[in-house]
């Protein structure tokens, strides 16, 4: 084929690739394929549940009211002037949106093997497109939390809104690129190790722990200064009691903490995309 017949084709698949393969050019052309992916994880999902799209609601609801229960009734943590309810349910819908994103995407050449193996199409859509459906998720639950401020702001709760509420999609973008990149690191090595994803689950609840979800950061450095080293290297930690500030009022906001938070998560996406463009070479082999 002479060079001129070359140009014409609109796509080349070839075995070399670069190190960091992220074509934005390429995604947008799929972007019909995306959205299409967006409504398959909307819709199947409840599809055939008895209460469909309520488990949205259920789920924050009740952790947050166990929590409320255990933390601040049974282990007298204080969360200052804020209702312990909703300082719960506020971290509760922030680790939410960044669990949910971790644990669908780190199943994603397992789940899509059939897929893969049958049509080309730039697989990192797969993973970008369950970002995107659960923002739906996080959206409505986002929205009961408002109507919890509102209710407890006008039975007389101290609520301080914050300016900078303004950059809080900047917060939510956060934890969905970091469940992005771990999801698709964990996804990749999923393949070669299947018992991996038997952890994810155990593990999604560990790191719960040690995010400051249901506590403040403030309180875990005055307490527990022995592993609050632990916590604080955390970025989720710092991404919830940020997010906590700028909703409520509450807690710190920390400059270091945002700027450590980028680098970390952008470092860990950066990472996932590598390792996830040199696994969908070969995964069809292993899975």
């Amino acid at each position: 084929m002479s060079k001129k017949d070359d140009d014409i084709w609109l796509y080349t698949i070839s075995s070399k690739r670069k190190l960091i393969d992220f074509n934005f050019k390429e995604i947008w052309r799929y972007r019909d394929l995306l959205i299409l992916f967006v409504k398959r994880d909307v819709v199947t999902v409840y599809k055939q549940t008895v209460l469909g799209p309520l488990w949205y609601l259920i789920q924050p609801l009740f952790t947050a009211l166990t929590f409320t229960l255990i933390f601040n009734k049974v282990a007298n943590i204080e969360t200052g002037t804020v209702p312990p309810f909703l300082f719960n349910l506020a971290g509760v819908t922030i680790w939410n949106y960044f669990s949910t994103c971790l644990s669908s995407t780190s199943d994603t050449f397992k789940s899509n093997a059939a897929i893969f193996g049958k049509v080309y199409f730039p697989r990192i859509i797969v993973p970008l497109s369950i970002i995107m459906s659960n923002l739906m998720k996080f959206g409505i639950q986002l929205l009961i939390f408002i109507a919890f401020c509102i209710y407890y702001y006008l039975n007389g709760a101290e609520i301080n809104i914050k300016s900078s509420i303004l950059f809080f999609p900047f917060i939510v973008l956060l934890m969905g690129l970091l469940g992005l990149g771990l999801g698709m690191i964990i996804s990749s090595l999923v393949t070669k190790y299947r018992d991996l994803k038997f952890l994810v689950s155990f593990g999604i609840q560990l790191l719960m722990y040690v995010s400051a979800v249901m506590y403040p950061l403030a309180l875990i450095r005055e307490k527990l200064p022995a592993i609050a080293w632990v916590v604080e290297y955390n970025p989720l930690a710092y991404v919830i009691e940020t997010a906590r500030y700028m909703l409520l009022g509450t807690g710190d906001f920390s400059w270091f903490g945002i700027l450590y938070t980028v680098i970390v998560t952008l470092v860990i996406l950066m990472l996932g995309i590598v390792i996830f463009n040199r696994t969908e070479k070969t995964f069809i082999d292993t899975v």
